[in-house]
């Protein structure tokens, strides 16, 4: 049994949730109710966290404004507007004809964290979700792009939080991108930059973090693109999967 926490929709409380193991992604709920999204607090993505990433923009890390590869984390929001649960409807923008998916894993906090050092990071950590960093496609990358990854839906969550004594070692997990069930993207975490306690201390040193908020560790590089009607599907190596489908603004959400 894995120990996990999640919110049954309807309820207001996040509980505790045992799962039972299943295939590689490792776990499957032993409820059979319908869960809503599991966190409330706020959403910090990371860019550029992967090597891939990097690798891809090449020539453009040395141009205006930036003229040499980052130093230090860069960071943007999900605000909670784009929050969603697992199997809730994904609103298809009518101004564009694609989605990019960007599959991420979340690390979650227990409590208030300012400053922490690499040895301390891992006792900051409540546990492990899922979330797809959706954006429309676009090509600025010196602006914050909130026209394009802020919208609403535009961060499905969960289906739950595995807690961190009975996750895999996050930084040795394999993430798969399923779009109408044909695999379209695997990364590993073993690619990352920063691992998930450089990148907690690294971040904690100018911004803290507050019981409940969510970082995500980064997106791999060639991030699926989905259209209307999709359904998107990310498998995270002991953590489970989060499906989600693309409906059109007038069919409305759930």
């Amino acid at each position: 049994m894995v120990n996990a926490y999640g919110r049954i929709q309807g309820t207001a409380q996040v509980q505790n949730l045992w799962l039972q193991s299943s295939s590689y992604t490792g776990i499957f709920a032993t409820t059979t109710a319908p869960l809503d999204c599991p966190v409330e607090g706020c959403v910090y993505g990371t860019a550029l966290n992967y090597q891939g990433e990097l690798t891809k923009l090449g020539p453009k890390l040395h141009e205006k404004p930036y003229l040499a590869p980052p130093n230090a984390p860069i960071l943007y929001i999900k605000p909670k507007n784009t929050f969603i649960a697992h199997e809730t409807p994904i609103p298809f923008p009518e101004d564009s004809d694609y989605l990019e998916v960007g599959a991420a894993l979340g690390v979650v906090f227990k409590e208030h964290v300012t400053n922490v050092s690499v040895e301390e990071a891992w006792d900051t950590i409540l546990g492990f979700t899922i979330v797809n960093d959706l954006c429309i496609p676009h090509d600025n990358i010196h602006r914050p792009a909130v026209k394009y990854n802020a919208r609403d839906g535009y961060c499905p969550v969960g289906p739950w939080i595995v807690d961190r004594d009975d996750a895999p070692n996050p930084d040795q997990v394999v993430i798969r991108v399923y779009v109408n069930d044909e695999l379209q993207q695997t990364g590993h975490t073993k690619q990352l930059v920063r691992n998930v306690r450089q990148l907690i201390s690294d971040v904690s040193a100018f911004l803290s973090f507050n019981p409940g908020d969510v970082l995500l560790v980064g997106t791999p590089e060639n991030r699926p693109l989905i259209q209307h009607g999709d359904t998107v599907s990310i498998e995270i190596e002991g953590i489970g999967k989060l499906t989600n489908t693309t409906v059109s603004l007038k069919e409305g959400v759930r």
